[in-house]
């Protein structure tokens, strides 16, 4: 018997006065791994528009060094 899933909904869409931006990087935490991954819209549930809002909020945040790109300190 298949389980039923409850459809994810946008947060975004939901609450219009969540802005994505670039220098809110505690937000932006939320939406990658562990290892510094970007998380994929299918599992955080976001629409399509929003997901690339936040690949490019995401990368520009790395770019100035928010965000880091991994967390693998070993390397180092």
């Amino acid at each position: 018997m298949a389980m039923m899933r409850r459809k994810k909904i946008c947060k975004f869409c939901e609450a219009p006065e969540l802005k994505i931006d670039y220098k809110n990087y505690k937000m932006l935490r939320r939406f990658i791994t562990e290892q510094g991954k970007i998380i994929p819209r299918r599992i955080t549930g976001t629409c399509t528009k929003h997901q690339r809002f936040l690949t490019t909020a995401i990368k520009r945040a790395r770019n100035i060094a928010l965000l880091p790109y991994s967390n693998n300190l070993k390397e180092l």
